[in-house]
C-alpha cells in the first residue's frame, strides 16, 4: 500500500487527482463560486460519489495548508483501498474460512482506526467500509490503526446491504451486533462470516440489520447502556476467535 498526500488544494491539483483516478474521499467548495474550472471540479466528485460540502472562504482558509486554495480542497484516501474480491482471496490462499467486518456508518476516524487494528490482530481478512456518512482512510485512521493499515485490506462500498446479500450468495453469512440480538455465546460463529457493527449512535441501519441471519448482543452487566463501537467490534471479534479455534 502507498501513502498518498492527504489534503490536496487548488483547482489544477484538484481536477488532475480526480482524473489520475485517486480516491477523493470528501470535496470542499467556496460557496456560490460558478465559475468554470470549479463546475468541472464538482462534475467529477459527483461521478465519482465523492462527498461534496460548500463552505465559506473562512473555513477553507482555516482548512488551508498552503494559503492558495482558490476555492477548493479535497481530502484524498490516505491508503489505497482494497477490492471485496482481494479480501475473499487472501482468506482462500490461507486455507480458511473467510471472516470480514462490516462497518455501518462508523464516522469517528479514531474508532475506525482502532477496529482496522483489531481486524488485524483477530485474524479478519479485511474491513469492508461504505462510501457514505462512514469516516474514510485518513491519516487519523493510519495512525490509529498502529500500523494494520499496511496489511489489512479495506474495501470500499456503495451499497452495504447489496453487498452482503453477494457476499451470502458465496456461502459467508452475516451477524450483527445489536443490543436486543441473541447473547453472542449462544450462537454458533463459526464458519464463513461477516460480523457487522453499527454506528456510535445509531447502530446497524434497519436495511442492513434485515440483510444479516443473526443478530447478536454483547452481555452488560453495568448501569450504562452501551459499548464503544470499536470495543464492541473487539469483543466480538474475539468470540468468533474462540470458536473458530
Amino acid at each position: 500500500m502507498r501513502y498518498e498526500e492527504l489534503t490536496i488544494e487548488g483547482r489544477n491539483a484538484v481536477i488532475e487527482a480526480f482524473r489520475s483516478g485517486k480516491t477523493i474521499d470528501k470535496l470542499f467548495v467556496l460557496d456560490g463560486c460558478q465559475d468554470g474550472p470549479v463546475r468541472t471540479i464538482i462534475r467529477e466528485a459527483k461521478k465519482h460519489d465523492t462527498l461534496l460540502q460548500f463552505v465559506t472562504k473562512e473555513r477553507l482558509d482555516q482548512m488551508s495548508e498552503t494559503g492558495s486554495h482558490q476555492g477548493v480542497i479535497a481530502y484524498a484516501a490516505a491508503y489505497e483501498y482494497a477490492e471485496v474480491d482481494d479480501i475473499l482471496k487472501i482468506a482462500e490462499e490461507k486455507g480458511e474460512a473467510p471472516f470480514l467486518i462490516l462497518l455501518d456508518g462508523i464516522e469517528d476516524p479514531h474508532n475506525l482506526g482502532a477496529i482496522i487494528r483489531t481486524a488485524n490482530l483477530a485474524g479478519a481478512h479485511g474491513v469492508i467500509i461504505p462510501k457514505r456518512r462512514a469516516a474514510g482512510l485518513t491519516a487519523t485512521v493510519a495512525k490509529t490503526s498502529a500500523g494494520a493499515l499496511n496489511y489489512t485490506p479495506v474495501a470500499k462500498v456503495t451499497n452495504l446491504a447489496k453487498t452482503i446479500e453477494e457476499l451470502k450468495q458465496k456461502g459467508i453469512w452475516f451477524v450483527c451486533a445489536d443490543m436486543n440480538g441473541t447473547p453472542m455465546y449462544d450462537l454458533d460463529l463459526k464458519g464463513p462470516i461477516g460480523l457487522v457493527i453499527g454506528s456510535e449512535g445509531e447502530g446497524v441501519s434497519r436495511l442492513v440489520k434485515e440483510k444479516c441471519d443473526f443478530t447478536a448482543s454483547i452481555p452488560m452487566k453495568g448501569d450504562i447502556d452501551s459499548l464503544n463501537a470499536s470495543v464492541a467490534a473487539g469483543v466480538m471479534a474475539y468470540e468468533i476467535v474462540r470458536q473458530r479455534r
